[in-house]
C-alpha cells in the first residue's frame, strides 16, 4: 500500500507538530544551579568566592527572556565578579564565557533559558509565567534556607 501526502496533509501535519511543541515549550522545571558550571566556583590560590555571583546568574538564565534581558544579566554578572575580586581579567574572561556559550540555541544544561524546555530561544516573560518564576524562587529560597538551618 503506497501512501501519498498532499499539500493539504502535510501542511496539517506540519501545523501540528509546531503547535505541539509551542505547547511544550513552556513547562518549567525548577530552579537548580550548579554554581559556575564549567568554571571553578572560587579562586584556587586565595579566598575568593565568586559562586554567589554564579547563582544569581543562573536564576536569571533559568527564567531567560529576552535577547537584552539576557546582555543585562551577563552585564551584571561581569560587575559581580569584579566586585567580588577586584580582577578585570577574570570577569572579562567570565564574562565572554557566557556570551559565548550561553545561548539559547545550544542544547546545554547552563543555555539561556535553561529551565523551559529547549527551543524556548529569546522569547519575552508573559505576566503568568513571571508569576510562576517567582513563585518557584521563593519555594527554592524557602528550601534552602530550611535546609542550611
Amino acid at each position: 500500500m503506497k501512501i501519498i501526502l498532499n499539500p493539504v496533509m502535510i501542511f496539517i501535519i506540519i501545523l501540528i507538530v509546531s503547535v505541539n511543541s509551542c505547547i511544550s515549550t513552556r513547562t518549567l522545571k525548577p530552579f537548580s544551579s550548579d554554581g559556575c558550571s564549567l568554571f571553578p566556583d572560587r579562586s584556587l590560590m586565595n579566598e575568593e568566592d565568586w559562586c554567589e555571583c554564579c547563582v544569581e546568574h543562573d536564576k536569571a538564565y533559568w527564567q531567560g527572556g529576552t535577547k537584552e534581558e539576557r546582555k543585562l544579566a551577563d552585564s551584571i554578572f561581569r560587575e559581580c565578579i569584579l566586585a567580588k575580586t577586584q580582577d578585570e581579567a577574570l570577569a572579562e574572561i567570565m564574562y565572554r564565557g557566557v556570551r559565548i556559550g550561553g545561548s539559547p540555541y545550544f542544547p546545554t544544561w547552563y543555555r539561556w533559558g535553561y529551565g523551559w524546555n529547549f527551543q524556548h530561544g529569546y522569547a519575552p516573560l508573559t505576566d503568568e509565567e513571571k508569576k510562576m518564576i517567582e513563585k518557584m524562587l521563593k519555594e527554592y529560597k524557602q528550601k534552602k534556607c530550611n535546609n542550611s538551618e
